[in-house]
């Protein structure tokens, strides 16, 4: 699948949590010059889900991602 922005690349994230993932593409979709409200829009779908993995899918939904390590 690709996302909506695939200009928009996560690379090296280190992290497993969720939220630093939030923040990663949220700052991308920034630098791509992506409209606040398109920004503000992939941020309440992100966090509408407690579960990690279901962050995780909207966040590859909308940028190219590529994690450090596999997933838990």
């Amino acid at each position: 699948m690709t996302p909506r922005y695939p200009e928009v690349q996560i690379r090296r994230l280190h992290s497993r949590n969720p939220f630093a993932l939030v923040s990663a593409v949220r700052q991308g979709l920034r630098q791509s010059r992506v409209d606040e409200l398109e920004i503000d829009r992939f941020t309440e779908e992100a966090l509408r889900h407690k579960e990690p993995h279901l962050m995780r899918e909207v966040c590859s939904a909308w940028a190219a991602i590529e994690m450090a390590g596999p997933s838990p």
